[in-house]
């Protein structure tokens, strides 16, 4: 009797100090690209992976678990908030239910087929990952019944965090991409395939999506490595056009909107937001905005993390933890801000305000 009346003043006590969340969606389901897979990765044929040191030095264990971070990535942070367990890589167990929901990124995907397709750096495209999820929808409606199973998804919430690798594979300097297609075209290819992946996870349930646009790409380290003379500038061509992407995409989800009115989103400028991160750091409590973390050469952009690399020690005062990817501070602070952030950087609702829906 005393051990149980232990364990429940116990347990009150973590609610206390705030590390009990109450649930605030059935479900999640997630959909992207490095910046969200918790390691679906681990489960292909690919070299793009993240299941070795460094990464996860910062995450519970000092382990690394897939995820491209040195510890928790935006799928985690989204997650507590919405407080649920992180959704699980849906290739670690493909005949789960995932009653909290699931992850289907995987890192290096694109919206479209052709970005990381090949057999050596393969990826889940979107498309595939929309594939993967109408299996799990299925067996939802099956096992709740049809009526009871829709409703729950459209309480349900999807995020979508993928569009950095189509532009960054356009703009990296071995990149034959320039020589079939102007940067018009691809971008506006990038939108309409996005628009029919919306659409069909609109018709198998989806109402309430989480959209990032794609970041300022031409700022992370890689790309600053690939600069003229080693300026160690950003890549001004590269953000332009992610910038010309994400614009055209508010304009196609502000379409999806008019057509299907039971729809709705919240837009994330990951942008604006990360330039302005980058444009004035300390004021967001970052030091180092253009060397990575962990890597090697210059700027630790010439080589990717990997066991033979070097690495920081103060992490958290870094924007970029690999020639890619952000750190697990800068991927909380992404988080925070689209959470209950103002209109700013997400728009036309918050996450807060969507799942209140």
């Amino acid at each position: 009797m005393a051990i149980s009346s232990f364990l429940s003043f116990f347990f009150l006590l973590i609610c206390y100090f705030k590390l009990c969340q109450a649930q605030l969606v059935p479900a999640a389901y997630m959909f992207g690209d490095s910046l969200i897979d918790v390691g679906n990765n681990n489960y292909l044929p690919s070299i793009i992976k993240a299941n070795f040191p460094y990464n996860g030095r910062d995450y519970p264990g000092g382990k690394p678990t897939g995820r491209f971070c040195n510890g928790k990535n935006t799928a985690d942070f989204l997650a507590e908030k919405l407080g649920i367990p992180t959704p699980p890589p849906y290739l670690s167990d493909k005949n789960n239910q995932f009653p909290k929901g699931v992850s289907f990124a995987s890192g290096g995907a694109g919206i479209l087929r052709t970005t990381n397709g090949n057999l050596i750096s393969f990826a889940l495209h979107l498309s595939r990952q929309v594939q993967f999820f109408s299996v799990v929808q299925q067996r939802l409606v099956k096992q709740l019944e049809a009526d009871a199973g829709m409703k729950q998804l459209s309480k349900s919430l999807f995020a979508v965090v993928i569009g950095s690798n189509d532009i960054i594979n356009y703009f990296k300097s071995d990149s034959k991409l320039p020589k079939t297609k102007s940067p018009q075209q691809y971008v506006d290819e990038m939108v309409s395939t996005l628009q029919v992946q919306l659409k069909q996870l609109y018709g198998l349930g989806a109402r309430k999506f989480v959209m990032t646009g794609v970041g300022s790409v031409g700022c992370i380290p890689l790309l600053r490595f690939q600069s003229a003379n080693n300026s160690n500038e950003c890549f001004q061509q590269a953000n332009f056009w992610a910038n010309k992407y994400n614009q055209q995409v508010q304009s196609m989800l502000q379409g999806l909107k008019a057509e299907l009115i039971d729809i709705n989103y919240s837009f994330i400028d990951t942008y604006s937001l990360l330039l302005d991160i980058i444009q004035s750091p300390a004021t967001y409590g970052f030091s180092e905005v253009k060397s990575a973390c962990c890597g090697l050469g210059r700027l630790r952009a010439k080589l990717p993390c990997t066991p033979v690399a070097l690495f920081c020690s103060n992490r958290n005062s870094y924007v970029f933890w690999d020639r890619y990817h952000p750190t697990e501070a800068a991927d909380r602070l992404i988080v925070n801000t689209a959470f209950d952030g103002i209109n700013k950087y997400v728009f036309p609702l918050n996450v807060k305000q969507l799942i209140a829906l």
